[in-house]
């Protein structure tokens, strides 16, 4: 099991009203108690999902 780090470094994001709406809708709708929490775990994955794509493979 990973130690868990302290999280010392703050991002902040700006968004367009029909985006808060669309977040804040999805929030209620799926019961999500921690948008920050949210937010990070979608960003991480989604970079990580690109980092993977881009990897080279052996018969590339």
């Amino acid at each position: 099991m990973e130690k868990k780090q302290p999280r010392e470094f703050r991002i902040s994001i700006m968004l367009n009203e029909s985006e808060q709406r669309i977040l804040d809708r999805f929030c209620q709708q799926y019961s999500v108690a921690n948008r920050s929490r949210l937010i990070r775990e979608t960003l991480m994955r989604a970079i990580l999902k690109k980092m993977d794509n881009d990897q080279p493979t052996l018969f590339d």
